[in-house]
């Protein structure tokens, strides 16, 4: 800090303190904005990537349950042929995109119930997670008023 030297009364000399400028002091923070950026900027990274990776596991969740009630929905059809449930689901996957990595189709009837199990892995952005899910339902048969 600069000072100037004045002589006192008695002769003494004493120092006294020169007012800094304003934007001597602003001299002083240059690069603080770098710093800072260099020091947040991974986190901010990390955070958009874990977004991303989030949001693509919630589409592949989406696809696999929304190809599961496909399949269920063709199966459970009055009189609906063996596969016709997988082979809808098939198709909906087909035309969903690439959200679902590998899909399996698993379509099974146990008496008057339908399961369809669709499992794949979602898109990899930075991780593959597994994605499974299940879909049920009653299969469709013709009652009448004597039997329901």
């Amino acid at each position: 800090m600069p000072a100037t030297r004045t002589r006192g009364r008695r002769g003494l000399t004493v120092r006294t303190a020169r007012p800094r400028r304003p934007r001597a002091r602003l001299a002083d923070d240059r690069g603080s904005s770098a710093l800072e950026l260099a020091i947040l900027f991974p986190a901010i990274l990390l955070l958009t990537f874990a977004s991303i990776q989030v949001a693509a596991w919630f589409l592949a969740r989406d696809v696999a349950l929304n190809a599961a009630q496909e399949a269920v929905t063709a199966q459970r059809g009055y009189n609906a042929a063996d596969g016709a449930g997988a082979a809808r689901a098939n198709n909906f996957l087909a035309q969903a995109g690439d959200w679902l990595v590998n899909p399996q189709v698993s379509v099974t009837r146990n008496g008057d119930d339908v399961q369809a199990t669709v499992t794949g892995t979602s898109l990899p952005f930075v991780f593959a997670f597994t994605v499974s899910q299940t879909a049920h339902g009653r299969v469709e048969r013709f009652t009448t008023d004597t039997q329901p």
